[in-house]
């Protein structure tokens, strides 16, 4: 499918915010301005984007502990989201959840998760929840190649099986478990998505690397799932171009991997060659959206720093949640 030329902006806006919000926390936490653990998103954006574009305001995600790019992605707010990572109080979770733990769930984001493998149970409860409301609306469970070996997945694939949940199991395999290769690490031949297929779902795979493929293959999955016929799951090949966490120095990585990867398998630069090669976009439009993005995420970081922190009373505040 053809998309428009609005799709297409708007598309490699998505993912240049992604890509220069992790690029400037990546600075700003090396200089010691952002505490607490991190972990960054880049070069996974056409994975986030490619998913959640095709999903409505009513549509949930869960996400993981690698997880700005999922949020910003299904609609949250970049200055919300910067204000909650440098602990404001005007945070998307009033600076009480950080980087490991923003939420929104007026976006359908129903929050990031620190424990690998944690949030599979979560989103299929959203789709079971889905399923009663008979709307057709999915939920999306964004998992990496490290939660597929845990207990809590593969029981939530299960259970989505045997409720026929319009659940959707996205496995990101960025080829590395924390600090372990996939190849290692994962029996089934390095084969993720045979492990959902053996539950009794149908699966996808496509290349996480190249926005097209993730769109089209979304299409596909959201039809199927929507239509009534169950869950299914779907493995995108994809990379990380930093560390699992900030400050990891990476030592699992091969001579030249990191150049390697960004240089031939940076989803943006594989959209901006596309785009402009097909002559859908110019380097001229993409150019001044690149402008435009990193205005943004400066105007962000300068309301982050300014805006008031947490204080003590702020503790006794949202222990409990009010229906």
């Amino acid at each position: 499918m053809q998309l428009s030329r609005e799709a297409l902006l708007r598309a490699y806006r998505q993912m240049k915010v992604i890509r220069e919000f992790e690029e400037r926390l990546h600075i700003d936490i090396q200089t010691g301005g952002i505490a607490g653990f991190t972990h960054l998103y880049c070069g996974q954006e056409a994975v986030a984007v490619g998913v959640c574009e095709n999903l409505t305001s009513d549509d949930k995600i869960v996400s993981t502990h690698r997880g700005h790019g999922h949020c910003l992605a299904k609609g949250c707010d970049v200055n919300g989201m910067m204000a909650e990572i440098w602990g404001s109080r005007e945070g998307l979770c009033k600076g009480k959840g950080g980087s490991m733990h923003i939420a929104d769930v007026d976006k359908g984001m129903m929050g990031a998760n620190g424990i690998v493998g944690a949030g599979a149970p979560i989103a299929v409860g959203a789709a079971l929840s889905a399923k009663i409301d008979g709307l057709g609306h999915v939920a999306i469970a964004f998992s990496g190649d490290g939660a597929c070996n845990q207990g809590t997945t593969f029981e939530a694939m299960n259970f989505a099986v045997v409720t026929n949940a319009p659940a959707i199991f996205i496995f990101e395999n960025n080829h590395y478990s924390e600090h372990t290769g996939f190849e290692y690490a994962v029996g089934t031949n390095n084969d993720i998505a045979s492990r959902a297929e053996a539950f009794g779902m149908k699966i996808w795979r496509g290349d996480g690397t190249d926005f097209f493929s993730v769109d089209e293959t979304m299409r596909e999955v959201l039809e199927y799932v929507r239509a009534g016929h169950g869950p299914a799951a779907v493995e995108f090949d994809t990379e990380r171009f930093f560390g699992h966490f900030e400050g990891d120095p990476q030592r699992y990585r091969g001579p030249g991997e990191l150049d390697r990867i960004r240089e031939t398998r940076d989803c943006l630069k594989r959209f901006r060659m596309s785009v402009t090669g097909a002559g859908l976009l110019t380097d001229a439009d993409l150019d001044a959206l690149d402008a435009e993005v990193l205005q943004q995420i400066e105007d962000a970081v300068i309301k982050a720093k300014a805006a008031d922190r947490p204080t003590a009373a702020d503790v006794l505040t949202d222990v409990y949640i009010s229906y």
